[in-house]
């Protein structure tokens, strides 16, 4: 076997898991979960005050979207909590973010319970985290094929387990009610604890792998990374302080572009239902309706339009119009 040289450079040794076994790429992860949620909640608004056509809060695609950023922040959290358990549990510093971020909860439900009562939240994402903290406290030591299965279980239970019991006010934060519920935001125990368990798996299969790798010790560099970083760092008060923020400025931005009026936004939908078919899209339908409604206030017919009293003979400029409008310029 051939001796090293011996001026030779000793292998570099592997760098640890960062002090207090903070990752950055957990919180960088964090962060474009957050950027994510902006985007969502931004159109949310817009859609809320009628500044755009899309009911997003109905809309199957904007509705797959916010279901991926749930998940995905709660995964994260079951990655959290096995970097702050990793060298046994800190009970004062665990006591003190569970207190934080029940706090928070709290915050949003009395908040949206007098801005938007109708649809305040009750048991939203900041509600889950609080409650998944505390239930996911006994999988952090349990076999991970175990924590695994009881994920699978999470995600199967509401399919199978039904009872009157569970549609009543008190219980629907369980999440296993088939009564339709009215809140701006919804994340139930089951089966989004299922996401938590999940994380908490693969942090517990993955982590030790990380140990003495350059992803353990990555640091960002650049300045959005940096931001997107410390963005995640922070997550509990960008949550609570971006949405006031948005609305805010959609309110600043109402005064220059007023919203569309209820008639309208459902004058310009029964249009777009005329509209679809086969050979038009809905990007389509929504500019031909746009355009034939400017067409008919235009033409000094929008409000008999609105008040279904148009003559025959402008209900056959209408149809013109729209048919103007769908050939395009």
């Amino acid at each position: 076997m051939t001796e090293p040289a011996a001026n030779a450079s000793p292998a570099p040794t592997p760098p640890p898991l960062p002090k207090g076994g903070r990752i950055q790429f957990v919180d960088l992860a964090r962060g474009i979960a957050l950027l994510a949620m902006f985007i969502f909640h931004f159109a949310y608004d817009l859609s809320n005050f009628g500044l755009i056509e899309t009911d997003i809060a109905f809309e199957p695609g904007w509705r797959l979207f916010a279901r991926c950023i749930a998940g995905s922040f709660l995964v994260v959290v079951g990655v959290s909590l096995v970097l702050a358990t990793r060298k046994g549990l800190n009970r004062n510093a665990f006591l003190k973010r569970l207190a934080m971020v029940a706090a928070a909860a709290a915050l949003v439900t009395v908040g949206t319970f007098f801005a938007m009562r109708e649809n305040f939240i009750f048991f939203g994402i900041l509600h889950h985290v609080a409650l998944a903290s505390v239930l996911a406290l006994p999988f952090l030591r349990l076999p991970v094929l175990l924590v695994i299965l009881a994920a699978a279980l999470a995600f199967a239970l509401p399919a199978f387990v039904t009872s009157p019991l569970l549609d009543q006010p008190w219980t629907v934060w369980l999440g296993f009610s088939h009564a339709p519920i009215q809140t701006a935001d919804f994340v139930p125990v089951f089966p989004w604890f299922g996401c938590v368990l999940t994380g908490i798996a693969l942090a517990r299969l993955v982590l030790p792998r990380l140990d003495g790798t350059a992803a353990a010790s990555w640091r960002p560099r650049s300045w959005p990374t940096r931001i997107i970083c410390w963005g995640g760092r922070h997550s509990l008060l960008v949550y609570l302080v971006h949405q006031p923020v948005f609305i805010g400025l959609i309110m600043l931005a109402t005064q220059i572009a007023p919203p569309l009026s209820p008639d309208e936004r459902a004058f310009r939908a029964e249009c777009q239902r005329s509209c679809a078919g086969p050979s038009n899209s809905q990007q389509i339908c929504r500019e031909v309706c746009a355009c034939t409604v400017d067409g008919l206030k235009r033409e000094n017919l929008w409000q008999k339009a609105l008040s279904d009293t148009l003559s025959t003979e402008e209900s056959t400029r209408m149809t013109r119009l729209a048919q103007a409008c769908l050939r395009g310029p």
